[in-house]
């Protein structure tokens, strides 16, 4: 990711920037899970190095973070009353998808492999979707569970 653009921005107001911190994400089978993630994050560029493992009694789930300097990325177990639940982004609550940005139309390319060597069902595959706009070129997959992803490139001039 480029940031050298946004450090040359100009924002009208300075006192906060909409950059996520992190983000949980329920998964109903944390060690399968893990399986996947360690090989689609390593794709991203978060160092497996740094993943670490815990559990938050209070609120009854067990997590493993995946850090990057941009963004930390936590994979939850569910509460017992909810473990077998269905995955469906169309619930309320629930996030449609996760859309990460490429540098590169060939950043989207050489990932689209390794997200099916990771073990993602591929919902479409990488090229132009003009409905989403002209030049916009992405990657849709899920992972064991069914939680949608994107790998997207979009040139844009602002």
């Amino acid at each position: 990711m480029n940031l050298a653009y946004f450090s040359k921005v100009q924002y009208k107001d300075k006192n906060m920037q909409p950059i996520i911190d992190h983000i949980q994400i329920t998964v109903r089978d944390l060690k399968k899970a893990e399986t996947f993630y360690d090989k689609f994050f390593a794709i991203l560029g978060f160092d497996l190095a740094l993943k670490s493992k815990g559990r938050v009694d209070a609120h009854d789930f067990d997590v493993i973070e995946y850090v990057h300097p941009l963004l930390i990325i936590g994979i939850n177990s569910p509460r017992e009353a909810f473990k077998n639940d269905e995955i469906h982004r169309r619930k309320p609550g629930a996030i449609h998808h996760i859309a990460f940005k490429a540098n590169s139309k060939k950043e989207v390319d050489d990932a689209y492999p390794k997200i099916i060597e990771a073990g993602a069902e591929i919902v479409n595959p990488p090229k132009y979707y003009p409905q989403h706009g002209s030049n916009y070129y992405a990657l849709f997959f899920k992972d064991l569970e069914g939680i949608k992803y994107e790998i997207v490139f979009e040139p844009r001039n602002y």
